[in-house]
């Protein structure tokens, strides 16, 4: 089976584990960030393809995307699904 992303995946994970960011850095970045534990209690996780992870956020069950980085392992970018 073909994944025509995965080019693009692993072309983020090279870029985001080079140099990872620490919270501080990720917040000012890309807004809320979440530790395992955190995400745990904010989403429901669907499926993870590195460097995503697809959820369902837990208070209004809206479906979407984050990105996480390897370590320290946070996740930010909280996408919206289109569709």
């Amino acid at each position: 089976m073909t994944d025509p992303t995965e080019s693009t995946r692993r072309q983020m994970l090279v870029e985001i584990n080079a140099a990872p960011g620490s919270r501080e850095y990720l917040e000012a970045k890309h807004g809320q960030v979440w530790s395992t534990d955190q995400l745990q209690e904010d989403f429901e996780v669907l499926g993870f393809m590195a460097p995503l992870v697809a959820v369902r956020r837990k208070a209004d069950g809206l479906k979407g995307s984050l990105t996480f980085q390897g370590s320290p392992r946070f996740y930010f970018g909280f996408e919206p699904h289109r569709g």
